[in-house]
């Protein structure tokens, strides 16, 4: 159902805290102007647990005013089961394509909870749903026997597979075939993600380097694999930013200095400063004095 390039796209404020919305339609645009294949808004890096259920309702709208024909998933993350089957329910009468949802945020569920909850939550709101499963940062496992069990109900549609160990996207084919659309959740995995079969990548770095992502993506496709290798190799410095828990300051930074749009943070997060910073600004500065040129992928 879901395939391609899908930007986790990151939520703008103004000085006083508000949503700059303003500036989230020109961020999101630039993306779909790009080709990105859809959007996903409110997620980690869209600090979706930062906002409040209105405000992540405000950020769907905007995406969804941009976003033309191309889907917008609203990624719903929240400590109790009722209060993300009730934003789950909101997001689809707001008019979401689909949802992406968390596990659990706080209580670490086990096998059977986290079939319960994710039944609830696509019950709530009869959308078609992919899988967040990322055992490093939430530490619930989505196993493959939970996407077993989930795979009954056909609201379950895909997959983000952010487990970090790319043998679980083998795995999932073994045990389930093409019963999932496999999304690729990590950026630095991305290549190695897609090269095993995964047929989507829910991509952190795309917010400042889309037409690279789009490339890589495209050119995977179209197995011509030196030249995407030769990309994603330039492009590795840069990804492995998604994986830190600075992940929203560093790639807002990047973001900035790439695009020239603004940087701040919803506390308690605060922006980088000092050494981290530098080696923040450096990175990029040495990613740009390389960028490479792009070849054309179908």
């Amino acid at each position: 159902m879901w395939q391609g390039v899908y930007p986790a796209v990151t939520a703008k404020f103004n000085e006083d805290d508000s949503l700059d919305h303003k500036e989230m339609e020109k961020s999101f645009a630039f993306q779909i102007e790009a080709g990105v294949d859809g959007l996903i808004v409110n997620g980690s890096l869209g600090e979706g647990p930062m906002l409040s259920h209105d405000e992540r309702l405000a950020v769907l709208k905007t995406a969804k005013s941009v976003a033309g024909k191309r889907p917008v998933l609203m990624t719903i993350a929240d400590s109790a089961t009722r209060d993300c089957a009730s934003l789950a329910k909101r997001a689809a009468q707001a008019g979401a394509d689909g949802l992406m949802v968390v596990p659990s945020l706080v209580y670490h569920t086990n096998h059977k909870e986290t079939v319960a909850t994710l039944s609830s939550i696509a019950e709530a709101a009869d959308l078609p749903v992919m899988i967040y499963s990322n055992r490093v940062a939430y530490r619930v496992d989505v196993t493959v026997e939970v996407m077993a069990d989930l795979a009954k109900d056909k609201r379950f549609v895909a997959i983000k597979e952010s487990s970090d160990d790319i043998r679980r996207t083998i795995e999932i084919f073994n045990a389930l075939g093409d019963r999932y659309d496999v999304f690729t959740g990590v950026d630095n995995l991305a290549y190695e993600a897609l090269a095993v079969g995964a047929v989507g990548w829910v991509a952190g770095l795309v917010i400042a380097f889309p037409h690279e992502t789009v490339a890589i993506y495209r050119l995977m496709k179209a197995k011509r694999y030196d030249e995407a290798l030769a990309i994603y190799r330039w492009f590795r410095p840069l990804l492995d930013l998604d994986v830190s828990t600075y992940l929203v300051q560093n790639l807002k930074l990047v973001e900035a200095l790439v695009t020239g749009t603004t940087e701040r943070v919803r506390a308690p997060r605060l922006p980088l400063e000092g050494e981290m910073r530098a080696k923040v600004e450096k990175i990029v500065a040495d990613a740009l004095a390389r960028r490479p040129a792009l070849a054309k992928a179908a």
